[in-house]
């Protein structure tokens, strides 16, 4: 169907007027009981956990000073830095962010703790976003040791089942939010990661702390995941008060080139 001139000119106008006359914002609208302010009252910006009516979980750790850092009884510490502020005359705001990879919820690259694997450049650019983003269960373990061969086979995830997401006593005890890294914490022993590869067809383990692996099966764990270069590792992830079930989960990591770990923002949604 063609269009005359000025039947052109006429429709521009009104187009312009739905789109500038639809409201698009990219912050969640605020609570009923709260105004937006007109310079005299003080703004308040809204934080959540969850959104869209319970429907939305954030399931990613807020990055703070406080938060457990690999081996530090002080936390993670300063890590943002303002060298560019409205204040002092620069013409807008700039920060300046440094901390290692694997802080806070991220997720892990073969490379992490495989050599050949990082020097082959099996970064977190590489990996699989469709397993990253999907149908997902989240499970509670039992509370009363680590991640066994033993646990995983009571757990009795059916196959096909590809993205896991393991709520242990870490979550309970509130682990991630406590400064000091704690090395007790629950993760897998090396036959529980095994029983996983081997038996399940499980692509995306996620995990409530920095460490999907237990302390004392540290290295050897995450080898066991990390061998095929299939499975992809999310760790640090906030777990609280979502109940058990089938979700879809969606995380995003940064594209680092080289890098064997980046930040990473998950969700899950009903």
């Amino acid at each position: 169907m063609s269009t005359s001139p000025k039947m052109t000119k006429t429709m521009i106008p009104l187009l312009l007027f739905l789109l500038l006359s639809t409201t698009i914002t990219a912050y969640p609208s605020l609570p009923t009981d709260c105004t937006v302010s007109q310079g005299g009252e003080k703004l308040v910006p809204v934080r959540r956990e969850v959104y869209d009516d319970g429907r939305i979980f954030d399931i990613s750790h807020r990055y703070t000073a406080d938060l457990p850092s690999w081996e530090s009884k002080d936390g993670l510490g300063q890590f943002l830095w303002l060298p560019a502020s409205m204040k002092n005359g620069s013409l807008a705001n700039i920060s300046v962010m440094k901390m290692p990879t694997h802080t806070g919820t991220h997720v892990d690259a073969p490379g992490h703790m495989i050599d050949r694997y990082f020097d082959a450049g099996f970064d977190v650019d590489t990996l699989d976003l469709e397993v990253l983003n999907g149908p997902a269960l989240l499970v509670d373990v039992p509370r009363d040791q680590n991640i066994t061969a033993e646990v995983m086979e009571s757990l009795k995830i059916p196959k096909g089942v590809r993205r896991v997401l393991f709520r242990t006593l870490n979550t309970d005890r509130r682990l991630m939010y406590k400064r000091e890294y704690d090395t007790s914490y629950v993760g897998f022993t090396t036959d529980g990661a095994r029983w996983l590869v081997k038996n399940t067809d499980i692509k995306l383990v996620g995990i409530d702390f920095l460490s999907v692996a237990s302390d004392d099966h540290l290295v050897s764990a995450h080898l066991e995941f990390f061998e095929s270069r299939e499975i992809i590792l999310v760790e640090g992830l906030k777990l609280d008060d979502v109940p058990v079930g089938i979700y879809s989960v969606h995380c995003l990591p940064l594209r680092l080139l080289g890098a064997e770990g980046s930040p990473i923002r998950c969700i899950l949604i009903k």
